[in-house]
């Protein structure tokens, strides 16, 4: 694989997920610089994974790009034998099967522990490895709503609503990804590799947060509050003579700082807005007074004020505005990726940087479907024959 320098060189990892939860767990290996093997089924009409899209569609590559892949039959004896001859040699194993398929193919963490008691080995599910739901399949809309985040999402009175991403999902990725470098770490100490694993329920929960804990702490239920924010106002979203922009003015100093840009400085001795929790009350009425006036100026022109006044406000963009931004393409989140036989490319980049350790200046492609089986299973000292007949036997 060379010499990447990233952080992870070095960690070799199995990557049998499919979906969209543990293929964000690889990816933030392989983008980190592992070696990670994305272990397919052998070819099939239609190619992708069935939920991701097609294999040269943005979704598909967007996940797996920095991976090899190897087509491997695990019901077969002879694919299960290979597993294993790689799960010797490795660090990290991601799934994320229901449960209980791990075990009956023989490949959950206990088997894998025999052959190498230094194995990371990574799951997620649906609702846990455990309870009543274990065995349920899981998606990541049941979680928003099991979880308790489709109750809270989306305007007062208009019912539940979803996120606009697959965030438990994603965030069980991250978790995933976050819990394998802490047992890689726990590793350097006791020399043993671990089980770690999470769901997209428990996922879910964890990113409610605060409104979690105003139910745990405070036994508040919180209620849908639009494109208000739950306890501090005002904040929330106000119709310009051009559209729409947020603002985030709840404090002392940013509530002063707001009335005097909107010139409504007879709010500062208003009784009814006298403190955090007053304006949190009396909500409906403050943001009627800021929409009078807001539409008095462009949503540029306010950004520019606002921001001078030093008060937190900005544009509410469509993505391809987002990336269009400058201080998005300053950022360079959109990394390049080269595709010889499909054209280059931009996929999401990764949001945490490292002074001494840069990102690679792009990413490798998305692996074609067994692109490296050949190269993996000669790796094992398999032959060109042995190979073949692999082959020839449905088995990669």
């Amino acid at each position: 694989m060379g010499t990447s320098g990233l952080p992870l060189e070095g960690i070799r990892a199995l990557d049998l997920t499919r979906a969209r939860a543990g293929p964000t767990c690889a990816r933030q290996l392989a983008d980190w610089g592992a070696d990670v093997i994305k272990i397919e089924l052998p070819p099939r009409p239609g190619g992708g994974d069935g939920i991701t899209g097609e294999r040269h569609g943005f979704d598909f590559q967007n996940l797996h790009r920095n991976k090899r892949s190897l087509t491997l039959n695990l019901k077969a004896e002879a694919g299960h034998d290979i597993f294993m001859q790689l799960a010797k040699d490795v660090d990290v194993i991601v799934e994320n099967y229901r449960p209980g398929v791990k075990h009956r193919l023989g490949i959950d963490y206990e088997a894998v522990r025999e052959v190498n008691p230094r194995i990371v080995y990574g799951s997620i599910s649906g609702f846990g490895q455990s309870g009543p739901y274990r065995d349920r399949p899981g998606v990541d809309q049941i979680a928003q709503g099991l979880g308790g985040l489709m109750s809270i999402t989306g305007l007062p009175g208009q019912g539940p609503v979803r996120v606009g991403i697959p965030i438990a999902d994603l965030t069980a990725g991250m978790l995933l990804a976050q819990g394998i470098l802490l047992a890689l770490f726990e590793r350097e100490r006791s020399g043993e590799g671990q089980w770690v694993h999470t769901s997209l329920l428990e996922a879910q929960i964890q990113m409610l947060d605060f409104q979690a804990a105003r139910w745990l702490i405070s036994q508040e239920v919180a209620p849908q509050a639009g494109n208000d924010h739950p306890t501090s106002i005002p904040t929330g979203v106000f119709p310009t003579a051009d559209g729409h922009i947020n603002i985030a003015a709840s404090g002392g100093i940013l509530w002063q700082r707001l009335c005097q840009t909107l010139g409504l400085t007879e709010l500062l001795d208003d009784p009814d807005y006298a403190a955090n929790e007053l304006r949190s009350k009396n909500r409906k009425a403050l943001n009627a007074r800021i929409s009078e006036v807001t539409p008095s100026r462009t949503s540029g022109e306010w950004i520019e004020v606002l921001n001078e006044a030093g008060v937190p406000c900005g544009p509410i963009n469509t993505i391809d505005a987002t990336f269009a931004d400058p201080q998005v393409q300053a950022l360079g989140i959109a990394r390049p990726m080269p595709r010889p036989q499909l054209g280059d490319t931009h996929v999401v980049g990764q949001a945490i940087n490292l002074a001494r350790t840069p990102q690679p200046p792009s990413h490798r492609a998305t692996p074609e479907l067994g692109q490296h089986t050949d190269e993996i299973l000669g790796s094992l000292g398999l032959d060109g024959d042995a190979i073949r007949e692999l082959r020839e036997n449905g088995v990669i």
